[in-house]
């Protein structure tokens, strides 16, 4: 018992310093330490705290991975195209692996001072946190990941286990850590709790909200378990309103609690996939949300834009590919305003005005050269929204100056940049979305699939200040680009195709085109777009936005929904080898990421260990090899 309380005071010493105020308290020898004298709330405090990810991290697994897998913003780089960066990999691992020592030590210390009668009131309860809290770490590295120790960090190269088992476990460890919590007892001091100030029932709702979250994702690989565990949630208290949501304050600075979505180089623009999803959707007029300045530069429902085929990618079956839209549409997901800034809305005052060192965010204008370098064209970006589809353009990309700069596009706002909101790891929205997907399934819920799917985009939109909108949004037929509507009960399929209009960018010639809806393969074969699964879960993808891109990525993965588009070919993709010019109308599952690549640091430090994982993933140690749960 010794030798763990001077490794529970040396880890917490050596990775909290950063936030020593919370251990000031804490002024004796580490060698001389009692099994009384380390408190468990200090080791669940540095083990949630740091989890929230210092900007080093942030950057490469929250932004440059979850993110761009998940389309929650435009990143050409690594993931998205079938790549990865070994360096990322290997610094998220090492941090994700100190987290989970962390949650393991709080486990252990709290299990002895029970086994020695050395307890207070609520030892017993901080147990149980510390391993709900455990169980979410590890469901984020086995889901980024794959295989993963069920009984590892803890100094020593554990055992492998594969998905399957894992997951059993973490299903298992939340049933039994809620059923454990006492909500009337004693509290130890709330400043050690970030999340929920050691509200015992919160707690209880979390781990029940999260065992409907891991039960789900094995819907489609284990529907016998899925379903077991995923009614026993149900019946239990859950995340239901916006007071129950578990999230932790940023701070401005660099340490963890600095904001995940901080750092000025991102731009993070408007994803081709977001687009898609908000133009049309929920029949909400922009005309009647935006102010009179930008009046007017709405265009018509039926107007593409300015097509520029020397200059825009139509290598792919993003449906809006090839158009430059020189204006706001007439109807538009209410959210994508508040989630991204309009270009040259420079009143606005979540304008982010990243980076800062540069004029680039306020630089609208921007041109369309030819291959000698001389201007085709000059485009202003003022009012306009658009986005660039992923992938290789080829000649076009270089010659384009105006599809990725941050002044001429729609980038994330800056509320969510500025280290001033909350990060949200479990929101009421979530619980009502599983909800309402468990209950179009069959299973028992404590309401109805309609009911849960609207109170689901109702509490997204209080989230966004904009619940007057909400009951006019959920009876709107209108379909969005892919060919979605709001309306739970209207599943009516879109016609084959629209007569719109557009206009030659270079000429100014006026002309039609039939507009296609896109055909998503990986989800019942590309035969439907408007049943009531996709509207679940197209809206869960738009409200998990921006906090919760790996479950977007997730779903995903799970079920092929929402509609990706293909990255753009015009080149070939070189970690994309099957997607080419012949087949990039068609989804497959080949064409996008699936999981990251373990980090070479394992395969030198734990030889043994990391055999036993690719042993368990069924296929190489690759980006694009499917987790157990997403095997189609």
């Amino acid at each position: 018992m010794k030798t763990l309380i001077k490794f529970a005071y040396t880890l917490i010493i050596g990775i909290v310093l950063s936030s020593c105020s919370d251990f000031e308290e804490i002024n004796i020898n580490p060698k001389a330490a009692s099994v009384e004298q380390v408190q468990v709330e200090y080791i669940i405090n540095d083990a949630i705290t740091a989890a929230q990810q210092d900007p080093h991290v942030a950057e490469r697994a929250f932004v440059l991975y979850w993110k761009t897998a998940s389309r929650q913003h435009r990143n050409n780089g690594a993931l998205a195209l079938g790549s990865y960066n070994d360096g990322w990999s290997s610094d998220y691992y090492s941090y994700l692996s100190g987290w989970l020592k962390s949650a393991n030590l709080a486990v252990t210390v709290a299990t002895e001072k029970i086994a020695s009668g050395a307890t207070l009131p609520y030892t017993e309860n901080l147990q149980q946190i510390a391993r709900i809290w455990r169980v979410y770490l590890m469901s984020e590295f086995t889901d980024n990941f794959g295989p993963m120790p069920i009984d590892g960090f803890n100094g020593v190269n554990p055992k492998f286990a594969d998905v399957k088992e894992v997951y059993y476990f973490l299903l298992g460890e939340l049933a039994d850590a809620s059923s454990k919590i006492k909500v009337d007892v004693a509290k130890p001091d709330k400043k050690y709790d970030k999340a929920y100030e050691f509200d015992y029932l919160k707690w209880k709702k979390y781990a029940n909200s999260m065992r409907l979250r891991l039960a789900m994702r094995l819907s489609e690989v284990d529907a016998a378990k899925a379903k077991t565990e995923f009614e026993a949630a149900a019946a239990s208290d859950l995340i239901t309103s916006a007071g129950d949501m578990f999230k932790i304050a940023e701070r401005p600075g660099w340490d963890a609690l600095t904001g995940v979505m901080s750092r000025e180089w991102n731009s993070q623009h408007l994803s081709a996939t977001l687009n898609n999803l908000y133009i049309g959707l929920g029949g909400i007029k922009s005309a009647d949300v935006l102010g009179a300045a930008m009046q007017p530069s709405i265009k018509p429902f039926n107007y593409m834009g300015l097509k520029f085929e020397n200059h825009l990618t139509s290598m792919t079956n993003d449906p809006s590919a090839g158009y430059w839209y020189d204006g706001l549409h007439e109807k538009i997901d209410p959210r994508a305003y508040k989630a991204f800034s309009i270009p040259g809305d420079f009143t606005n005052n979540n304008f982010s005005l990243y980076p800062s060192w540069t004029n680039d965010a306020k630089t609208v204008k921007r041109n369309l050269i030819d291959a000698d370098g001389k201007v085709v064209k000059e485009i202003d970006g003022t009012y306009t929204w658009n986005a660039a589809s992923l992938g290789n353009w080829g000649t076009k990309s270089a010659r384009n100056q105006v599809s990725f700069f941050p002044g001429t596009n729609p980038r994330l706002s800056q509320q969510f940049r500025a280290s001033s909101s909350s990060r949200i790891f479990f929101a009421d929205w979530e619980t009502y979305f599983l909800l309402a997907e468990g209950a179009l399934k069959g299973w028992k819920t404590p309401v109805s699939a309609k009911i849960a799917y609207e109170n689901g985009v109702k509490a997204s939109f209080v989230y966004w200040g904009i619940s007057s909108l909400s009951d006019a949004y959920l009876a709107s037929e209108n379909f969005n680009r892919v060919g979605t509507s709001a309306k739970f009960d209207h599943v009516a399929e879109p016609a084959g195709t629209v007569t719109m209009n557009f206009v030659n960018g270079y000429t100014g010639a006026a002309g039609t085109v039939e507009y296609k809806y896109p055909v998503n393969n990986l989800y019942k074969n590309g035969t439907v777009k408007n049943d009531q699964l996709t509207k679940i879960i197209t809206q869960k993808y738009l409200a998990q936005l921006p906090w919760l891109p790996l479950e977007a990525w997730n779903d995903h993965r799970r079920l092929g929904l929402p509609f990706f588009e293909n990255p753009a070919v015009d080149l070939p993709l070189t970690d994309l080898p099957d997607l080419s010019s012949s087949n990039y109308m068609t989804s497959s599952i080949k064409f996008f990421p699936q999981r990251l690549k373990y980090p070479s640091s394992l395969q030198n430090s734990n030889p043994e260990g990391y055999s036993e994982a690719v042993g368990f993933l069924g296929g190489a140690d690759a980006v694009l090899t499917p987790l157990w749960w997403a095997k189609k």
